[in-house]
């Protein structure tokens, strides 16, 4: 049952959805509102009702089996199945529909860069030149919203990292999976059962002891940003990670806007120019209705302070109009 027996006791009336595995997403809005996605679209399901005094015994049960807390004090969890799925909720009051819970099923199909471009998410031209991006070391951005498929993009540019070479992987939560030999993996670890919390600035400090060829760092979120700009402009390459963004240019924006969340006095132009000759390429995903799709592959050449512009040629790009 990949993991979900953990939490299965307490949701019988949507076990069903969890445990079909055409459903990536199941969220609940409140006692008598659900949806899922499937296939890439999310779709409401009729007919279920988890009773609201339930579902609040239900989501506090859990998070004591997920070793966690949830409480009016503590209104908010975020925890892990064994399996890499997501569990999240937030409760009332500062819930204002209800409990609200989404469980992320984590994905265990390992896909290739044939599965990307038989899905249209790029072509073999494309996917060509991500891989020399890859085999020349470039340091490389993936940039997309939420759900659009970074991690996947990071996972499968993974694969094209040589195999005798040693890969560093740092994530938030474990989800990518690479067959490498030479593999080491960190996870952070948030403050629980009264051990301090080990971030990701952490573990990238500590990266550089242990004689990494490539660094794939899963998600940059905030301060973490200038930690990872401080190893690149030490001359470390082939690098690898994923920001929120809508765009290349705005992923150039929020990169610089998590340096200055690490609390660094530099001024904002520095900074930029810094990104500028540490980052190589940015690849942009979108995601629509039933696909996602690589939309934007940017070079990042340079930085012109007098101007605040990144020289930043877009070398691919793909539009399309929301169905």
């Amino acid at each position: 049952m990949h993991g979900f027996e953990t939490i299965l006791p307490f949701l019988k009336p949507i076990e069903h959805l969890i445990l079909d595995p055409s459903v990536s997403e199941v969220m609940v809005n409140g006692a008598d509102s659900v949806f899922i996605e499937k296939g890439g679209y999310l779709e409401p399901v009729s007919g279920v009702s988890l009773g609201e005094k339930a579902l609040l015994v239900a989501v506090k049960n859990i998070a004591r089996r997920l070793g966690g807390d949830i409480s009016e004090s503590h209104p908010i969890l975020d925890s892990r199945l064994p399996d890499g799925s997501r569990v999240a909720a937030v409760i009332p009051p500062s819930s204002l529909n209800g409990v609200t819970l989404t469980i992320r099923k984590f994905n265990t199909r390992h896909f290739e860069i044939e599965d990307l471009i038989a899905r249209g998410t790029l072509d073999q031209a494309l996917a060509n030149r991500l891989e020399d991006y890859v085999l020349s070391r470039k340091n490389i951005l993936i940039s997309g919203g939420t759900g659009s498929g970074k991690t996947t993009t990071l996972n499968i540019l993974g694969k094209f990292i040589p195999e005798e070479e040693r890969i560093l992987l740092i994530e938030d939560t474990a989800e990518i999976h690479l067959a490498h030999a030479n593999l080491v993996r960190f996870e952070a670890r948030p403050p629980q059962n009264g051990l301090p919390q080990v971030a990701i600035r952490d573990l990238l400090k500590a990266a550089l002891r242990h004689r990494p060829d490539h660094i794939l760092l899963g998600e940059i979120r905030g301060g973490e940003a200038f930690d990872l700009l401080q190893l690149l402009n030490t001359g470390h390459s082939g690098t690898l990670s994923t920001i929120h963004a809508n765009s290349a240019k705005r992923a150039l924006a929020r990169l610089t806007s998590c340096v200055l969340e690490s609390g660094v006095e530099l001024p904002y132009r520095a900074i930029k120019s810094n990104i500028a000759d540490s980052l190589q390429v940015v690849v942009q995903i979108e995601r629509r209705p039933g696909r996602r799709y690589v939309s934007e592959v940017v070079e990042i050449r340079g930085y012109d302070p007098d101007a605040d512009l990144f020289d930043c040629p877009a070398i691919y790009q793909k539009r399309e109009t929301q169905s």
